[in-house]
């Protein structure tokens, strides 16, 4: 290869301009300067295959550090307002700052406590309406369904093999749900977070946005990539966590606890879907205490705290600021203002909501195109991790 008389480069065998050039020297009188001008032309093409190959090594270089966000949810009912506010709100805005997101419905995950096949079904296609109506654009990111890629499974045994027992056994979760269920916690309860794991690491992430609760969840992907690198050499990159800004989103009945779907008070969560006189009446019942004043004190007042957190989160507003505004409006008072500032914020949500819910193929379409496009990311890490470990 040479340079074109454009600047470019032409294929030596094929393009008679550089034949006529050097042909054109040999009729000049001084043979000498015939050789010096060949050894300037084969200097000048040395110097520009290096340029080339460092600007190859440069791209592959940037490709290969390209960020990555993964994060999964799971297809277990409408989200509540601490899952909103906790997750999908700050999805939304990670697809706009990163290149490279894919979200999953993490529907294998689901199964680790006993489903109704039906409503299991239904449940990822409510739970796909969701994220597009709250923001989550197929456009922008990946969104897709974690079954619809079996790379998930087969990259989970593999790490399932890497990690010993015991530590399995002393997360925190484990504990929890296995106390919930009178230690009759399956085996995939048990290894979940191998699983999660995998989703994580199949597609080389970098990036990971979690809650407070799965903290421990994440130092273990670190150790498996961590181990995994070591065993076979440098392949995963070690993902970091992005912790939301927003705090855990806490029970309108029992501030020391966490807003969830499975609480058995109907008071006490805030589902996106819920109509407006059912939040004023869940927020007029919020626990708080006997001094009418609004303060933010999450250790002395963590049931009037909480109610500031999230009118703080839904409006925009430092917490400073909503106190402020707050300022001689007793208890009662504010938690109607509160009720009014999330039924604004999800009025819009819920237009778009019902509008999806009505269009099942639509819905389908999505996820097979977001599942087709994980795959093909996925499958050529899951064929390489193959090859490292020694299958054939």
């Amino acid at each position: 290869m040479m340079f074109s008389e454009t600047g470019g480069f032409r294929d030596w065998s094929s393009s008679r301009g550089p034949v006529t050039a050097l042909t054109l020297l040999t009729l000049t009188a001084n043979q000498g300067a015939v050789g010096e001008m060949r050894e300037v032309l084969v200097s000048e093409i040395d110097h520009c295959k290096t340029k080339i190959l460092n600007s190859s090594r440069r791209d592959g270089q940037q490709k290969d550090s390209k960020k990555r966000v993964f994060s999964g949810i799971q297809p277990t009912g409408i989200p509540h307002l601490g899952n909103y506010l906790g997750a999908i709100e700050n999805w939304v805005r990670l697809q706009d700052e990163y290149d490279s997101v894919l979200y999953s419905i993490v529907d294998l995950h689901s199964i680790t406590v006993p489903q109704d096949p039906a409503v299991l079904r239904q449940s990822i296609l409510d739970m796909t309406a969701t994220l597009l109506a709250c923001g989550i654009n197929p456009e922008k990111s990946i969104l897709f369904q974690q079954s619809q890629v079996p790379e998930h499974t087969q990259l989970s045994w593999i790490l399932s093999c890497m990690v010993r027992l015991p530590r399995l056994q002393h997360l925190h979760q484990w504990k929890a749900k296995t106390a919930k269920q009178k230690h009759d916690g399956t085996a995939g309860l048990l290894t979940y977070p191998v699983l999660q794991a995998a989703d994580i690491l199949l597609y080389k992430s970098t990036h990971v946005p979690v809650g407070e609760d799965q903290v421990q969840h994440m130092e273990l992907v670190q150790d498996l990539a961590q181990g995994f690198n070591k065993k076979y050499g440098e392949f995963f990159p070690v993902p970091k966590s992005i912790l939301t800004s927003m705090k855990k989103v806490k029970s309108l009945r029992d501030p020391s606890a966490k807003m969830s779907k499975s609480d058995p008070d109907k008071l006490a969560t805030v589902g996106i879907t819920d109509s407006p006189e059912e939040i004023v009446r869940k927020f007029r019942k919020a626990v708080t205490d006997f001094t009418s004043e609004v303060t933010y004190d999450p250790a002395g007042r963590p049931g009037v705290s909480n109610l500031v957190a999230v009118h703080a989160a839904v409006t925009g507003l430092p917490v400073q600021e909503v106190v402020r505004r707050s300022a001689g409006m007793d208890t009662a008072r504010y938690k109607l203002a509160v009720a009014d500032a999330v039924i604004e914020k999800f009025a819009p949500i819920k237009r778009e909501l019902e509008k999806l819910k009505l269009d099942k193929d639509h819905l389908e379409k999505v996820l097979q195109a977001g599942s087709a496009k994980a795959e093909e990311l996925a499958c050529p890490v899951c064929q390489e991790v193959k090859k490292l470990v020694g299958f054939l």
